[in-house]
């Protein structure tokens, strides 16, 4: 209490030095990453050291002072990765019937499971920096579970994972956290159905669960199959989605329809406005 003032600056200091981590991020590309990147740069304001693991074929992952970028070769090229993921945006604006946008959702997904998968199996392959990455001693990992690379290598390293997300397909995110999803009032994806249904648009509410299942099966099973022989043992999707100790969801209701959540998911849906600082 009779300390100087010169020695309070210093202890306040030294506690800002003990309360910084170190935070390994394996980021998605395209809209996923320039939410994320945001972040990123508050952290490192904060005192925290940050490694960043991405390809060395990116659309917008690209070095910073504010953060350390590794990266592995991958076996495709700028303009295959940019042909593809314009392709997929295209699809995700065209109207038709349900069967013509499963359809091309199914051919959308499959071509960029391909890049997604590809890009894991070689950062996995990497010894070299998978050795960094075990000698680095880092806090926890930071990343975007659509992919499920940084999940992999969360659960290789021991670490605790945070999900920065916008949503799962299929609805994996509310079987990874066990939340309820009632068809009573929340609509899934395809329907264009609000939160008010009517009995018969609940009826087709559950049954556009059904091909969900097949959609999922074959988007993310290659990345079950990845880890099970990177970590040598049986894994699963929802095994390594459900490592997660916090879900931040780009979301928010003054814009979502309601639904249940889980302790452990935070929606920060104002990270993608216009504001003056980041909350806690």
């Amino acid at each position: 209490l009779s300390a100087s003032p010169p020695v309070v600056l210093l202890l306040l200091s030294l506690l800002g030095l003990a309360a910084a981590g170190k935070l390994l991020v394996v980021p998605v590309d395209g809209s996923h990453w320039l939410s994320m990147r945001e972040v990123l740069d508050i952290l490192r304001q904060r005192g925290h050291e940050v490694v960043v693991v991405a390809p060395e074929v990116t659309l917008h992952i690209k070095p910073s002072k504010n953060f350390v970028m590794k990266r592995y070769p991958v076996p495709y090229t700028q303009e295959d990765l940019k042909k593809q993921f314009q392709a997929f945006f295209h699809f995700s604006f065209e109207q038709g019937s349900f069967l013509e946008r499963f359809v091309k959702a199914y051919q959308g997904i499959k071509r960029i499971t391909y890049f997604g998968v590809a890009s894991c199996g070689h950062l996995l392959q990497n010894k070299e920096l998978i050795r960094y990455l075990e000698e680095s001693k880092f806090d926890a990992v930071l990343t975007d579970p659509v992919l499920l690379c940084g999940a992999i290598l969360a659960k290789h390293l021991s670490l605790p994972a945070v999900y920065f997300l916008r949503g799962m397909p299929c609805g994996l995110d509310f079987d990874a956290t066990q939340c309820p999803k009632p068809p009573s009032y929340v609509p899934r994806g395809f329907t264009q159905f609000t939160d008010h249904m009517t009995f018969l648009q609940r009826v087709k509410n559950i049954l556009h669960d059904i091909p969900d299942i097949f959609l999922c099966d074959f988007a993310f099973e290659p990345y079950s199959k990845l880890a099970s022989e990177f970590l040598q043992q049986d894994v699963t999707v929802l095994d390594l989605l459900r490592q997660a100790s916090v879900w931040l969801m780009r979301s928010d209701f003054v814009l979502e329809y309601p639904r249940p959540l889980m302790p452990n998911i935070i929606p920060i849906g104002g990270v993608n406005c216009a504001h003056k600082e980041l909350p806690q």
